[in-house]
């Protein structure tokens, strides 16, 4: 029987074992998230074309946290053409690359990214990933620092993340800035196999 990651994934804290639990899920991963519906990516790169002009569009964009590149190829359904994608998971990325349509696939550590990391993409999608059994809270205010402005962040909270204190209260203290402007918010489905909703979520810098 195919091992369920999804009963694991929320409790994995730390860089290292989220690491190998990503790396040992890469060759099922979409199977099994696909069985329970996963609607997020489809959802926010619908959200953020409904905010982008179609030739911004062109313009290069990164998927933090790529996974196997579900969220790339929901984007370049929407018109992004010009993608860039990291991740934590090896694994996942050898995935994601071989759909081919990444311009550029690099390894992150898990850490807060700095602005040199952000700072030259029109648009930053987290999808799925800022979340328990994935990236803390402290990477939300951090790709927001790095945006230039004008630029979008598009960026979901799963149901568990929605009931988290330390992850909303980073949510409020971002949008509280002068700079930030909430576009778009919209609860919706997640997992709903799981019967796991997500928000999805687009802020705009400046």
């Amino acid at each position: 029987m195919a091992e369920n990651f999804l009963d694991k994934v929320y409790q994995t804290t730390g860089n290292d074992a989220q690491q190998k639990l990503y790396d040992d899920w890469a060759n099922t991963y979409e199977a099994e998230v696909g069985g329970a519906g996963y609607a997020t990516p489809t959802r926010i790169a619908a959200a953020l074309a409904s905010h982008t002009p179609e030739p911004e569009r062109a313009l290069p964009l990164l998927d933090f946290g790529c996974g196997t590149g579900l969220g790339g190829a929901a984007l370049a359904a929407q018109g992004f053409t010009t993608l860039d994608g990291c991740d934590l998971s090896e694994g996942m990325m050898a995935q994601a690359r071989a759909r081919g349509l990444y311009r550029t696939l690099f390894a992150t550590d898990g850490s807060p990214p700095d602005a040199d990391m952000v700072s030259g993409y029109s648009a930053v999608t987290a999808i799925g990933v800022i979340s328990a059994g994935a990236a803390p809270a402290a990477i939300l205010p951090a790709i927001f620092d790095g945006l230039q402005p004008g630029a979008r962040f598009a960026f979901s909270y799963n149901g568990h993340t929605l009931d988290d204190a330390e992850y909303m209260d980073t949510l409020a203290a971002v949008l509280a800035r002068e700079d930030a402007t909430l576009a778009f918010s919209e609860d919706g489905p997640h997992l709903p196999g799981r019967d796991l909703i997500s928000r999805v979520m687009v802020i705009r810098k400046g």
